[in-house]
């Protein structure tokens, strides 16, 4: 193959490891078979190594290896292949080959995918989903990470007019948590319709917390607003003169109309029974229930490292801080910890079975499971899936067992182990902290086991 130009986007929901991760992968895979490459990356900070209006001009290709939708105006006339983060980080040099002969000129709106790629399609509303999911996170983490900071001066210090601890609950509490599901909503719909879609999206997850329709009634409300804007905006016809009020002006209005009314009269009656039932069901179970949820929650994390399972399972735990349930957010992040730490522990105690650069990623993983970054195992997932994958979901699902049973609440969905140094962010902290501990031993015993056995099995057949 003749050295190629490449420029690249990487985008995962969270922007924080797949996004930078794929990059890396990327630019190693392309460098090594001779081409140029450069890499924009769309994470949580904004855009890093931004792409020139002359780099564009000169790439023979783009790759987008995003997770979430994304503004692709710049890239009009170029050819574009779309792929997964992790696709970009497991099968790198793969993207690259395919991408070189299967790239598109893509036709539509920016950011849209091509109708006639039923492949891309179907994973459309995964991209809107995690796309709301994304803009959420910061508003809740800091909403979360202020409430527990109110909580310093007593659990229920907030109670008094007046105080700090009042105000901090009022912005963390009372504004940033007030602004989660209609963020979700509104991103999600802007991600189907782009900005058409936004004030409709906004408006339904506003409906969607005033009717206790929770995190599941903004999800809903989302994709009626982003599908209802976007069909709108296909389907009315104006005459030039007057086609510049149809985004601004039609669309919203008709949109935002239609969405409130179903929010109230049909989906919010139903959706908020089912929010309050789970709800009530979460809060009052019994232990053996609790374990369960907690094996359920933490198998899941641990499954696929970042990908659709351990964002479902994730997204739970975020949604359900609205309602004010706790238990499974605790569940859900310990057990994100363990695989990383766990294949960090594997290569210290296992040294033999490691080579020097398995050792240098141990150490990165290690670090960036204490972060709870769980796509630090993702290298070692890579290159051993069927001794790594089950023995991170043993260790994750004894984690969020035992998150479960001890009780453990957390009011801040990220930050890993500095979390645990807030006071009452983390209820039962040095139980908390056991319980990552026991599950990361488990991980990396497991490995450790499971490669030992097939390297004996290696040796006899030899």
């Amino acid at each position: 193959m003749q050295p190629l130009n490449i420029i690249a986007v990487t985008a995962c929901p969270t922007g924080v490891a797949h996004t930078f991760m794929a990059a890396e992968a990327l630019q190693i895979a392309a460098t090594e078979k001779g081409h140029q490459i450069k890499v924009e990356t769309r994470g949580s900070i904004g855009a890093g190594e931004k792409l020139t209006a002359e780099e564009i001009a000169a790439a023979d290709f783009v790759i987008l290896a995003v997770d979430i939708e994304v503004d692709t105006s710049a890239f009009a006339g170029k050819r574009i292949y779309r792929t997964s983060t992790g696709n970009a980080l497991r099968k790198a040099a793969e993207v690259i080959e395919t991408a070189a002969t299967e790239a598109v000129v893509e036709q539509g709106s920016a950011g849209n995918q091509p109708a006639a790629d039923f492949k891309k399609e179907k994973t459309g509303a995964y991209k809107h989903l995690m796309t709301g999911v994304s803009f959420m996170l910061p508003v809740v983490v800091a909403g979360g990470l202020i409430i527990a900071l109110s909580f310093i001066f007593g659990i229920e210090a907030f109670k008094e007019e007046g105080t700090l601890a009042a105000a901090l609950m009022t912005i963390g509490g009372g504004s940033a948590f007030a602004l989660m599901i209609p963020v979700l909503a509104g991103y999600i719909a802007f991600s189907i319709a782009d900005r058409p879609g936004l004030a409709p999206g906004l408006v339904g997850g506003m409906l969607a917390s005033s009717v206790g329709a929770g995190f599941l009634g903004g999800i809903v409300a989302g994709f009626i607003a982003g599908y209802g804007a976007k069909w709108l905006v296909d389907t009315i016809k104006l005459p030039k003169s007057l086609e510049s009020l149809k985004p601004i002006l039609i669309v919203p209005f008709i949109a935002t109309l239609v969405t409130g009314l179903i929010m109230i009269y049909i989906v919010g009656g139903p959706v908020s029974a089912i929010m309050n039932g789970l709800t009530d069901f979460l809060q009052s179970m019994g232990s053996a229930n609790a374990v369960v949820l907690g094996i359920i929650l933490g198998a899941m994390m641990c499954f696929d490292l970042g990908g659709p399972v351990n964002k479902a399972a994730y997204t739970f735990g975020v949604g359900l801080l609205a309602s004010q349930t706790y238990a499974p957010m605790a569940a859900v992040m310990a057990a994100g910890m363990t695989p990383a730490i766990g294949m960090g522990l594997a290569t210290f105690f296992g040294r033999k079975y490691f080579t020097d650069s398995e050792h240098e990623a141990g150490r990165a993983s290690f670090v960036l499971g204490l972060c709870f970054i769980s796509e630090g195992a993702i290298p070692f997932a890579a290159k051993d899936p069927l001794r790594v994958i089950p023995s991170t979901m043993i260790g994750g699902a004894i984690t969020g067992a035992l998150s479960m049973v001890i009780g453990a609440e957390l009011l801040a969905p990220h930050g890993g182990i500095f979390v645990l140094f807030i006071p009452n962010a983390i209820s039962h902290v040095f139980l908390y902290a056991g319980s990552i501990a026991i599950g990361s031993v488990v991980t990396a015993a497991c490995y450790l086991v499971a490669k030992n056995i097939g390297n004996k099995g290696v040796t006899q057949a030899a």
